[in-house]
């Protein structure tokens, strides 16, 4: 137990950079309604850019930004081969997730490009997790103020339409394939600056380290989801239940390497917190309803 509470808060700042990741994805998942396979590439390929950006001298926030420029790119193909080839969205992520591996390698030269803390002044790092802590949750605030911002513009109300309902927001004169592919274009872009986070905090940029990333996300979100549900209604407030989900998730994996677990397992077990989180509100729905069907069999015999 000694070594689990040691790794806390190295647990919580993977969690914060993860949280990071989760909230593109719940942009795609959730307000686009939009199941985009494109995370498991783009958040690889912001690590990338930015530790190739920054080898070569480049001041590291323009890194990260570059970063973010390249996500965007990602998340822009995937919307043009849903839009203007009218390939179906699980697809369209696939077809780019497989582009950016062979992108990666061009980038970096090689399957994995390391960048020390000692010769760079990184954002976040493992060797300083407490500062690292502590930008990473500046970074989420300033993220989330943004989103917030954005998604109560005439724009970002348009783009919660067309994940609502489509056929009716095209009904309403708006243009949701250029809506679908701005809420792309964000997602990725967000993926990707927490793949140029995770390269910084690990001290690598590889060419799996995103691999089932959007497992990952999705536990965040989900996570996030069942337990602040009913208590964060505004939308800031649900983004930031998106990073605590993240938080929660890293810990509980922390606490189950900890026990033993092989880490060969992590995706096994990340797969069924997933599978879990996910059945939840499904097994809540069907227990209310026994109980309306009990009350109202009650109420028909007396």
């Amino acid at each position: 137990m000694l070594a689990f509470f040691n790794s806390l808060p190295g647990a919580v700042a993977l969690g914060i950079v993860w949280g990071i990741m989760a909230i593109g994805v719940y942009i795609t998942y959730r307000i686009l309604d939009f199941a985009d396979l494109t995370v498991d590439g783009s958040m690889a390929a912001g690590g990338a850019v930015f530790v190739t950006c920054a080898l070569t001298g480049m001041n590291i926030y323009v890194s990260m930004l570059m970063a973010f420029i390249c996500g965007c790119l990602c998340g822009l193909a995937t919307g043009i081969f849903y839009t203007l080839f009218g390939i179906p969205p699980i697809l369209s992520g696939i077809l780019t997730q497989i582009g950016l591996y062979s992108v990666f390698l061009d980038i970096v030269g090689k399957s994995n490009q390391g960048i020390s803390v000692d010769s760079y002044n990184l954002i976040m790092s493992m060797r300083n997790v407490k500062p690292s802590i502590i930008a990473g949750l500046i970074i989420t605030a300033v993220i989330i103020a943004a989103l917030y911002w954005f998604f109560g513009t005439e724009m970002g109300h348009s783009i919660r339409a067309t994940g609502n309902n489509k056929n009716m927001a095209k009904a309403n004169g708006i243009n949701t394939n250029v809506n679908a592919i701005i809420a792309l274009v964000l997602s990725n872009g967000i993926v990707a600056l927490s793949g140029a986070l995770l390269a910084q905090y690990q001290g690598y940029a590889d060419v799996s380290m995103s691999r089932g990333a959007i497992v990952t996300g999705l536990a965040a979100v989900i996570i996030g989801e069942v337990i602040f549900g009913k208590i964060f209604k505004n939308f800031a407030l649900r983004l930031t239940s998106v990073v605590i989900g993240g938080i929660i998730y890293y810990i509980a994996v922390t606490f189950v390497v900890s026990l033993g677990l092989p880490s060969n397992d992590l995706k096994l077990f990340t797969a069924l917190v997933v599978a879990l989180f996910l059945g939840v509100p499904f097994w809540k729905n069907k227990i209310a309803a026994k109980r309306v069907k009990r009350v109202e069999g009650g109420a028909e015999n007396a």
